[in-house]
This record gives structure tokens, C-alpha cells and sequence, in this order.
């Protein structure tokens, strides 16, 4: 037998070296990119769980330290900041490590402890929007007797009302929990159940986006009653009580009322006394303080018109997709991505930090109380 060139072994076993070579470089190339952007995705959720934690403790701080907030409606914004506190605390870090790692290390009774506060602590947060819309529909639709019952009382019944529903949808999945003996490797809820899945969609998310709707609804016609019913006063038919006050020498002083006729050059006075000859004095005392708070509550209407629609929506763009895909997931298993619904479950736990942020912006007293508090901290260290 004729034995093979050297050239020939030699140059086959340099085209399996150079094969080999490749195959390896390209999988070190993709093993350094997976990691770059664990790396990546590990920042971005833990700024995000940080920001969250940080902006939900700062709303809470600022409402304990300022009496001027200690009102029932403060006490609800601040139990609203508390259970987004809980989701950025108790549920945001674990989720983190899980989506980033995309395999389950922690064991099934972590797993069940994290599944239920992800529920629990989620429902709860979107439930008490619906409680703060409830407080804001009533104060505004029947001010007068609602200012009688508005009372911290009140505000925790709601709150603890808020809580139990939140527990009672949390509660059902570990009524049919199987332990596994082998080791867990992924952490879900168990969606077989499709009318437990109806149950606790509904009941987290349909029924309550319904409720804020009718009531944001509500509250949008009624504000915007006032503001028209402010803006038909119009500055020449508004009427302005004064006083004019005379002065004598010997006599004392009499006071009289007048009534002014802005805008226009009439003037209208009834003389109280006939005896009001040689004066010399006279001043005019003109109190305005009623028409210009009509002007500030009409602002403060439409400033607080304005601030709703921007939680119901910001409500609503953070939640839809999540509890639509859940719906299509529990009938269609080959719909289901991770990936997918990764996303959706962070731009639902998104919404923990823009709530914080919506109601401090766009409330006044928590600005200045806010900064109070920064300068606080800033001069304590």
C-alpha cells in the first residue's frame, strides 16, 4: 500500500486545526456577548428596582415628616407608596436574579413565598388607585357630607378593604400546589387552571381598569363643570362687597357698604346715614380674597384633571399587556415566550416607580415638603 504524502496528513490535520479553531473562537464570541448583555440587563433591572425602592421611601418620608400632609387622601398616596415599596423590596430583586439567569436556583419554598408576593403586593397596588380615584370621586361629586366622613378611620377601612382582596386572589394557587421532589428549575404560575386565571385577572386588573375609568370619567365631567362655571363669571358682572369708612372731627366713624361694579364706570352706594356732610376723609376697602380662591380652585381643578388622565394612562400602558398575554397564554401554551413575558412583567412592575413620581410632581405641597426634606438630609450629613 502506498503510503499517504506528508503534505496530505499534514495539511488535513491543519484544515480540522483551523476548523476546530473557528468553531471555538465563535463560541467564546457568543458566550462574551451573552454575558455582556447579562451584564447589561443585571444593571438595568437593579436601577430600576433601586429607583423604585428609593423614590416610594422618599414619598413616605416626606408625608411622615410634613404635618401639613397628614390628611386621609396623604395617607392613602403614602399606602399606595408603601405597597409599591413592598414590590420593589420583596419581589423586583428576586425577579431580577430569575430573568437574567433564566433558571430557577432558589428552591420551591422561595418560590412560593416570591409567587404569592408578586400577587398579593401587585393586586394590592392596583387596587389602591382604584381606592385613591373612589376618595377623589366622592370628594369631588359630594364635597360638603364626604368632608364629614373623610377621616383616617375611613382611609385604613379602604385600605385593609384593598389588602384582603388582594390576599383572597393570591390565596388560591396553593390550594392545588404539587411539591416536586426533583429540583425546581423554573418558577411560574401555574396557568392549567383557566378559571382561577379568569378569577385573579379580573379581579387584579379588568374589573378594577373598569372601575378607574367610570370614576376618572366622573371626575373629569365634574371637574370640568367648575372650571366652565368659573369662567362664565366674567369681570364686568362680578360684584364686590366694600366698606367705606368716614372720619369726622367730633363725630364717629360710620361705616357704610358698597357695592362695586368692576369693569364698568357706574358705582352704586347706598348712604347708610344722611348725616355723613363734611367729610374728610374717605377710604375704600375693596376684598377680592373670594373671587381670586374661585381662580386658584379652578386651576387646581384642572392641574388635578390633568394629573388623572396621566396615571390612567400610564395605569394602563404598564398593565394591558401583561394580563392580556396571561389570558392568551392559558389557552395557547405554544404562545408563550419568555422573553415576551419577561418584558410585559417589568413594564407591569414599572408602573411601582412612576406612581411616586406622578403624584409628587404634580402636587405642590409634596414639592415644597420634598425639598424640605432634601435640605434636611443634606444639612444632617
Amino acid at each position: 500500500m502506498k503510503p499517504l504524502p506528508t503534505s496530505f496528513i499534514y495539511g488535513e490535520f491543519w484544515n480540522m486545526s483551523t476548523n476546530d479553531t473557528n468553531v471555538n473562537v465563535t463560541t467564546e464570541g457568543e458566550e462574551e456577548d451573552s454575558l455582556a448583555f447579562q451584564a447589561g440587563l443585571a444593571f438595568t433591572l437593579s436601577l430600576i428596582t433601586f429607583a423604585t425602592t428609593l423614590s416610594n421611601a422618599f414619598v413616605i418620608a416626606t408625608i411622615y415628616q410634613s404635618r401639613k400632609l397628614h390628611t386621609p387622601a396623604n395617607f392613602l398616596i403614602a399606602s399606595l407608596a408603601l405597597t409599591d415599596l413592598l414590590v420593589s423590596v420583596l419581589v423586583m430583586p428576586i425577579s431580577a436574579l430569575y430573568t437574567v439567569s433564566q433558571t430557577w436556583t432558589l428552591g420551591q419554598v422561595m418560590c412560593d413565598i416570591w409567587l404569592s408576593s408578586d400577587i398579593t403586593c401587585c393586586t394590592a397596588s392596583i387596587l389602591h388607585l382604584c381606592v385613591i380615584a373612589l376618595d377623589r370621586y366622592w370628594a369631588i361629586t359630594d364635597a360638603v357630607e364626604y368632608t364629614k366622613k373623610r377621616t383616617p378611620a375611613r382611609a385604613a377601612g379602604m385600605i385593609a378593604t384593598a389588602w384582603v382582596i388582594a390576599i383572597s386572589i393570591s390565596l388560591p394557587p396553593f390550594f392545588w400546589r404539587q411539591v416536586k421532589t426533583d429540583e425546581v428549575t423554573t418558577c411560574n404560575v401555574n396557568t392549567d387552571h383557566i378559571f382561577y386565571t379568569i378569577y385573579s385577572t379580573f379581579g387584579a386588573f379588568y374589573i378594577p381598569t373598569l372601575l378607574l375609568i367610570a370614576l376618572y370619567g366622573r371626575i373629569y365631567v365634574e371637574a370640568r363643570k367648575r372650571i366652565l362655571k368659573q369662567s362664565s363669571n366674567k369681570p364686568g358682572k362680578r360684584l364686590t362687597s366694600a366698606h367705606l369708612i368716614t372720619n369726622s372731627p367730633g363725630t364717629h366713624s360710620v361705616a357704610s357698604t358698597t357695592s362695586l361694579n368692576y369693569g364698568t364706570n357706574e358705582a352704586s352706594s347706598c348712604d347708610a346715614n344722611s348725616s355723613t356732610a363734611n367729610v374728610n376723609h374717605a377710604k375704600v376697602i375693596v376684598s377680592d380674597a373670594l373671587l381670586e380662591k374661585k381662580r386658584i380652585s379652578a386651576a387646581r381643578e384642572r392641574k388635578a384633571t390633568k394629573t388623572l388622565g396621566i396615571i390612567l394612562g400610564a395605569y394602563i400602558i404598564c398593565w394591558l399587556p401583561f394580563f392580556i398575554y396571561t389570558l392568551v397564554v392559558s389557552v395557547c401554551d405554544s404562545c408563550f415566550y419568555p422573553e415576551l413575558f419577561d418584558i410585559f412583567t417589568w413594564l407591569g412592575y414599572l408602573n411601582s416607580l412612576i406612581n411616586p413620581i406622578i403624584y409628587t410632581m404634580s402636587n405642590e405641597d409634596f414639592k415644597k415638603a420634598f425639598h424640605k426634606l432634601i435640605r434636611f438630609r443634606c444639612c444632617r450629613s
